[in-house]
């Protein structure tokens, strides 16, 4: 039975080797943008670096599963091993200069997560995880903030881009937010404020309408920081369920309870049927 040690190497090479060609495209600053829908961007970058990470994956574990962000359509898990694999997380930043965009690639086996890695590109941060090895960023053991009061809490978030269906809810729920916490922070990169919590940096997180290689690495390294990942239901929906709340215990209770203050467990569960 693997201990996941030599797929978060592969991970890590791959990860480095895409990031080697994402740079070589932001240093250029010449490459084509394409639109899957109006502020869903993809590059030339995203499609080179996720056929060298799935290349590398490849040549080291043929027979396993991919799920990928340009090149994938499913919408289930298979059974076995899957990768999920998001080439730039944060596309509209890297487009842009904007400096926060990541490699993601998560390992899951028989629908658990085993092994989660993020490098966030231009920082050089590379977070990791193994079930029940614990996280790190560059080597370093992380864990997630020990803050228990949320009118201290840094809480990140996302705006949705694709799917305005809640964003009504969505702006009350962040007015709470800047008048209840410390304050609140959207990077552009769901897998990095993931690994934000994970390390302390933010004592919580939400956002809705992610994809599985949003959230399949990033989940992983803050439960193995010492935080907790549900969907907005406090359920184990947030892979596809498009819904993930995350923190440390006490302020991922909290925005559970404001969460379905704001929301209504009704209307959360018929978002997310949809």
């Amino acid at each position: 039975m693997s201990d996941f040690t030599i797929e978060l190497n592969v991970a890590k090479k791959a990860a480095e080797s895409a990031a080697r060609i994402i740079k070589k495209y932001q240093k250029e600053s010449n490459f084509s943008v394409d639109f899957k829908g109006k502020n869903d961007l993809v590059t030339e970058a995203d499609v080179r670096a996720e056929e060298e990470i799935i290349s590398v994956i490849k040549k080291e574990f043929p027979d396993d599963h991919i799920l990928a962000e340009e090149s994938s359509t499913e919408q289930t898990m298979p059974e076995g091993r899957t990768w999920l694999i998001d080439p730039i997380d944060g596309t509209t930043n890297f487009a842009h200069g904007f400096p926060v965009y990541c490699v993601s690639i998560g390992l899951w086996e028989n629908r658990e997560p085993k092994m989660g890695l993020v490098l966030e590109v231009s920082g050089n941060e590379c977070f990791t995880a193994i079930k029940n090895k614990g996280a790190y960023l560059n080597g370093n053991p992380i864990s997630v903030s020990k803050l228990d009061n949320p009118a201290n809490a840094l809480v990140g978030t996302g705006f949705p881009y694709n799917d305005l269906s809640l964003v009504d809810n969505y702006l009350q729920f962040f007015r709470m937010l800047m008048t209840n916490t410390q304050g609140v922070r959207r990077a552009g990169a769901a897998s990095y404020d993931l690994c934000c919590v994970a390390c302390g940096r933010f004592e919580g997180f939400y956002e809705y309408a992610l994809n599985p290689w949003d959230v399949g690495a990033g989940a992983l390294i803050i439960q193995e920081a010492g935080g907790e990942v549900t969907d907005w239901l406090g359920g184990d929906d947030w892979l596809f369920g498009k819904r993930i709340v995350a923190g440390n215990s006490a302020v991922h209770t909290f925005l559970l309870d404001e969460i379905a203050n704001y929301f209504g467990e009704g209307e959360i569960k018929a978002r997310s049927e949809k």
